[in-house]
């Protein structure tokens, strides 16, 4: 797994309820897609998703508070953190909720890794909602858009049906925002543009690009869908492919560098990859920064395809198992 440093770490999550699910045992039990739902369950999430929606864009937190079911009342501040940085991602936008899936697990016999198989009516259609230790109960998840943010924010909310206070109501289970737009472009530009790179010979540039597709096209982690398998299966088709050849070796004269990875990092909000490399052990700041520029030169001159299509490189030096941001770096100012 990639290091997840305060500079560095993606800013996704706080699946306070769910997650992404292994592919072990799970039970499977029922879900209803939007189209499928009684009018009254269809009114009921979607004001309480388009609720909650608001609320995060008006960075309302009573509001927010108060939706909370009691069994997360001591991840708060978890919750209230990751709206408080949603901030500039909902920024500028009109809410407008974009699937709605209500979950059965009334017939579990207590907590268990559970599947849910959402179908449209025809049966043509499925997506997959994979949830970890979930308690018997009634559960739905809403996904919402802040459309026209520049930075396209869409939200996750995790709702699970409370019937222990005077009047029972959907609750805040947990909540997911990321970033829709980057660069400028959506995910559904950036898997257009991955398949024009395989085409072009450029491999890692191509890779990297699908990573972007996939991050921008949904806001949970433990959503699949037939369109996700499909990016996913031509990004696995790509050879040779970046994920093969870590540990990356580099050659730079009498130097050689070591890549261990290399990850889409947006902690910036836009189109950044970071390379966690393995240091000398070079302490002093100056030191560090040249180390840095070295390593990224390298890799850009190995994999020039990268310089033309991400807007720049972090880099994370490793020494002794322990990563450390060290700089962020603009294409156009690496040699």
């Amino acid at each position: 797994m990639l290091p997840r440093t305060a500079a560095g770490r993606w800013f996704a999550a706080a699946t306070l309820l769910a997650m992404l699910l292994s592919p072990s045992a799970v039970r499977a039990t029922s879900c209803t897609t939007q189209a499928e739902l009684n009018a009254q369950d269809r009114n009921a999430l979607t004001a309480a998703g388009g609720r909650l929606a608001v609320a995060v864009g008006q960075q309302d937190f009573a509001a927010l508070q108060a939706a909370l079911l009691p069994a997360e009342a001591q991840d708060w501040e978890g919750i209230r953190s990751v709206v408080e940085g949603a901030a500039p991602l909902v920024k500028g936008g009109q809410v407008q909720l974009r699937s709605l899936y209500l979950l059965d697990a009334s017939t579990l016999v207590g907590a268990a890794d559970t599947q849910f198989f959402c179908s449209n009516a025809s049966g043509s259609m499925t997506v997959t909602i994979s949830m970890r230790a979930l308690p018997p109960g009634r559960y739905a998840v809403v996904l919402a858009d802040a459309a026209g943010a520049p930075l396209g924010g869409q939200m996750g909310f995790i709702l699970a049906w409370d019937a222990t206070g005077a009047t029972p109501a959907w609750k805040l289970g947990g909540l997911t925002i990321r970033q829709g737009v980057l660069d400028g472009h959506d995910g559904v530009w950036w898997w257009s543009r991955s398949r024009e790179l395989v085409k072009a010979g450029l491999p890692w540039a191509a890779w990297y690009g699908y990573e972007a597709a996939r991050s921008l096209l949904v806001p949970v982690d433990f959503l699949s869908s037939p369109n996700l398998e499909k990016l996913s299966a031509e990004q696995t088709q790509i050879k040779p492919a970046p994920q093969d050849a870590f540990p990356y070796t580099l050659l730079d004269g009498p130097r050689t560098w070591k890549i261990d990875a290399i990850h889409l990092d947006v902690t910036l909000r836009q189109g950044d990859l970071g390379v966690v490399y393995e240091s000398t052990g070079v302490t002093d700041p100056a030191a560090q920064r040249t180390e840095a520029v070295a390593v990224l030169t390298a890799l850009l001159k190995a994999q020039p395809g990268l310089r033309e299509n991400f807007h720049g490189l972090w880099a994370y030096a490793v020494k002794d198992g322990k990563p450390t941001p060290i700089i962020e770096l603009p294409m156009a100012q690496i040699p």
